[in-house]
């Protein structure tokens, strides 16, 4: 059936979707934080299925932050269960979309179980080319980064590399995911107005589209809201445009 959704407009490479706000949706409902969490699912579902519909190539998931584990255990304890639920219930309709799974973060950090479900859903979708979907997991802008400048630091101490050759590339280089294009687009739920640690060094020029209903409740037709704002924008990355610098003169 033809999704009446589906824009007709150019769409962004890469779309990051911060998910804020299920514990709350749970709360409001007189529900455990749990239940919100566990509700959220379809809203992934959905969001995943829409992007890979429409033509985007690349969706990024903030799923769950190195911050997150400061949460109550048994909360904890449930996110991963669910995680690992899905990672399993998904990876016969991820192979069979064409999708791609990666997962961004300290992945060591998480229980063996799920990085065992994490592994085989990667190299199922190996050669997935419709879309890559990615997870950030355990993940921490400021960690990433962190990371980073240790293998550089590395690799300056065992002269693997001069200290005047590092630059913005071989930063990019040891990022977790180096393939990963910049996202153009990032799309938070919940009302709140931050990254949150999210992709510090990705996002410098991304376009924010914020949104005040929690993750549960978020659809495609949220999604379809967010990238029609985005197609309106203009995106100078620091730049003077022709059109700007018309106006300027119309102006003068």
């Amino acid at each position: 059936m033809t999704d009446l959704l589906k824009p007709d407009f150019p769409l962004p490479h890469h779309v990051g979707v911060i998910m804020d706000g299920s514990g709350r949706w749970a709360r409001r409902a007189g529900l455990i934080r749990l239940r919100g969490h566990e509700a959220g699912i379809d809203a992934v579902r959905d969001t995943v299925e829409a992007a890979a519909e429409w033509g985007i190539e690349n969706l990024t998931l903030y799923a769950f932050s190195v911050e997150n584990w400061q949460r109550p255990r048994a909360e904890i304890n449930g996110l991963m269960r669910f995680l690992e639920q899905f990672l399993r219930k998904e990876k016969t309709a991820l192979v069979r979309d064409g999708i791609r799974l990666r997962v961004l973060g300290r992945v060591e950090d998480l229980p063996e179980t799920v990085q065992t479900e994490i592994h085989e859903v990667e190299q199922a979708t190996a050669h997935g080319t419709r879309m890559t979907l990615r997870l950030a997991l355990s993940y921490g802008g400021r960690q990433e980064l962190t990371d980073a400048i240790q293998k550089l630091a590395l690799d300056v101490a065992a002269g693997r590399l001069k200290p005047e050759d590092v630059d913005a590339t071989s930063i990019e280089s040891r990022l977790y995911d180096p393939e990963m294009p910049d996202p153009d687009l990032i799309i938070r739920t919940a009302g709140e107005v931050r990254l949150s640690n999210f992709l510090l060094w990705q996002a410098s020029y991304a376009e924010f589209h914020f949104l005040d209903i929690m993750w549960p409740d978020f659809r495609r037709e949220h999604l379809l809201h967010a990238l029609q704002d985005y197609d309106g924008r203009v995106r100078r990355f620091g730049k003077v445009l022709e059109k700007d610098s018309a106006v300027e003169g119309h102006q003068a």
